[in-house]
């Protein structure tokens, strides 16, 4: 994969599954931000697959 797909398949994943997301919305509300979004980039599958995509364009370098 070159960085461009990888960027094309960042933005459809965040648009499809994180844009709007129930759990983020809830978290924040109850906990803040901060926790919301250290959910999403540990727990959150999309999280975890979004996370190894910027491993991948990190190595790339």
């Amino acid at each position: 994969m070159d960085k461009k797909e990888i960027f094309k398949e960042l933005t459809d994943l965040q648009d499809t599954y994180c844009e709007g997301c129930f759990i983020k919305k809830h978290f924040r509300k109850e906990h803040g931000k901060t926790y919301a979004h250290a959910f999403c980039i540990t727990k959150c599958t999309v999280g975890e697959k979004l996370r190894t995509f910027g491993e991948v364009l990190m190595s790339k370098n």
